[in-house]
C-alpha cells in the first residue's frame, strides 16, 4: 500500500457501505414488502411520520436476536478501528497493556447488556465475546506495528507466529460479518413478512358500521390507534384494540 493511499479503517472499514444501507434502505424494504408495495409503504410512512423512521429498524432489532447481535458486533469493531486510524492508535502503543485491554472492553460490555436485556443473556455473552475478540485484533495490529499510528496504513513487515494468525483471523471475521453475514440477515429480516411493530385487533368504522380488523400499529391517537388494515389495504383508525398473538402480515419472500 502506498503512502498516499488511505487505510480501509480510515475510510470506515468493511462496514462503511453495509451499515448505512442497514439503517436507511432496509427499513424501507421492510415497509414495502410487509405492507405489499412502494405505494403502501409511502402511505404508512406518512401516517407514522418520517421522524419515526428509526422505529422500523428498532422494531426489527427487537424482534430478531441474530440481527441485533451481528449489528452490535459490526458497529463495535468498525467504530473502534475507525477512531484508531484517526489517531487513537497512539493509545494502543503508549498505554499499558492492562489499560488498553480494559478500555477496549467498555463498548462490547455495553452492547452485551443491551442485547442481553432484550434477547437473553446468552446472546449478550456472545456479543461481548465476539466484539471484544475483533477489537483485540485491531490492538494486536497496532501493538505489533502491522498498522501505522495516525494513519492506519498497513506496513510491509508483519510479525510471524500466533499473533499474526490471530490478527489475520480477526480481520477476516470482521470482513465476513460486515460484508456477508450482516446484509444477508438484514435482508432476510426485511422480507420475512413479520410486522416490525405490534399487530392489533381493533374495531374499524367501514362506513357501514364497525367491524373487527387486524391492524399493523403505526401510532397512537387518543384512545385508539392509527394502523394499516391488513385486509383492507389502507390506513385506518381503530378503537377497542387488543394485541394479536400473530405478528405475521404476509408470507416471507422465499414462500411467495
Amino acid at each position: 500500500m502506498s503512502d498516499n493511499e488511505k487505510s480501509e479503517d480510515l475510510k470506515g472499514g468493511p462496514g462503511r457501505i453495509v451499515l448505512p444501507a442497514v439503517v436507511f434502505a432496509v427499513p424501507v424494504l421492510k415497509l414495502a414488502w410487509t405492507l405489499g408495495g412502494g405505494g403502501e409503504a409511502s402511505e404508512a410512512l406518512v401516517a407514522m411520520e418520517p421522524s419515526n423512521w428509526p422505529d422500523v429498524l428498532i422494531g426489527m432489532l427487537l424482534n430478531t436476536a441474530l440481527l441485533a447481535s451481528v449489528l452490535a458486533v459490526v458497529v463495535s469493531r468498525t467504530t473502534y478501528a475507525y477512531f484508531a486510524a484517526k489517531g487513537g492508535a497512539r493509545v494502543h502503543a503508549d498505554s499499558s497493556v492492562v489499560h488498553t485491554l480494559s478500555a477496549a472492553a467498555v463498548v462490547p460490555l455495553t452492547f452485551a447488556l443491551v442485547v442481553g436485556a432484550f434477547h437473553g443473556w446468552w446472546w449478550g455473552v456472545a456479543v461481548a465475546v465476539a466484539s471484544y475478540a475483533l477489537r483485540l485484533g485491531v490492538i494486536v495490529e497496532y501493538r505489533t506495528g502491522r498498522r501505522e499510528r495516525g494513519s492506519g496504513k498497513r506496513t510491509r513487515t508483519s510479525p510471524t507466529g500466533w499473533l499474526q494468525h490471530s490478527a489475520d483471523t480477526a480481520a477476516m471475521a470482521a470482513l465476513l460479518l460486515a460484508g456477508v453475514v450482516l446484509p444477508v440477515i438484514a435482508l432476510a429480516g426485511a422480507v420475512d413478512g413479520r410486522s416490525w411493530t405490534s399487530v392489533v385487533e381493533c374495531d374499524v368504522n367501514t362506513g357501514e358500521g364497525n367491524e373487527r380488523a387486524r391492524l399493523v400499529e403505526l401510532g397512537r391517537k387518543g384512545n385508539g390507534v392509527v394502523g394499516w388494515d391488513i385486509e383492507g389495504d389502507e390506513v385506518v383508525n381503530g378503537i377497542n384494540c387488543g394485541v394479536s398473538e400473530n405478528d405475521v402480515v404476509r408470507p416471507p419472500l422465499w414462500r411467495s
